[in-house]
């Protein structure tokens, strides 16, 4: 049994029994990380709740070799997307996937994720719709637009630094810096 499967037995049943969702268990080097969420987001008193249940039942089970080190965390705004359920609960969000070196066509899609079918993600790009088998799938994600770009030649809004004690001023004038 892979790490990450005995991880996953250990923890699934404490997280489920908090009402919590397990959405991703990662291993990485001596990093342990359970990404978990609940309707309407995850917070953190929630994340300090699910990491002490977690910890408890990984002392008990004794699932890991050695050290590690226990992450909590949400999914966040970008969302990976590895089993069929996270894909069925993206539909009709924007989605960047990288399919493996052995997927016939681009490599990378990016669109509207309009289907996750039995065997298959349906992605609406610009130049039409493209079927990506899951077992093509090498990365996938779900894309949050930030809004629209600055407009050009607009400057940023962050503050002049004031002078210090005895240094001069933009307008000049040396003295003592506002405070």
């Amino acid at each position: 049994m892979k790490l990450v499967d005995a991880v996953t037995e250990v923890v699934s049943p404490v997280v489920a029994s908090l009402g919590v969702e397990l959405v991703d268990v990662e291993h990485l080097g001596g990093v342990v990380r359970l990404v978990v969420d609940e309707p309407g987001g995850i917070g953190l008193d929630r994340v300090a709740e699910v990491t002490r249940a977690a910890s408890r039942a990984l002392d008990l089970a004794d699932p890991l070799p050695g050290t590690y080190t226990l992450e909590v965390s949400s999914p966040g705004l970008e969302r990976p997307l590895r089993s069929p359920a996270h894909f069925a609960r993206a539909v009709g969000q924007k989605v960047n996937v990288r399919a493996r070196p052995s997927f016939e066509g681009d490599r990378r899609v990016t669109g509207t994720l309009m289907a996750a079918e039995a065997e298959q993600l349906v992605v609406r790009t610009d130049a039409g719709d493209v079927a990506v088998p899951y077992d093509e799938v090498d990365r996938a994600r779900t894309v949050f637009d930030w809004g629209p770009p600055p407009k050009p030649g607009k400057v940023g809004s962050r503050p002049k630094a004031k002078p210090a004690a005895g240094g001069k001023r933009e307008d000049g004038h040396e003295g003592q810096a506002d405070r």
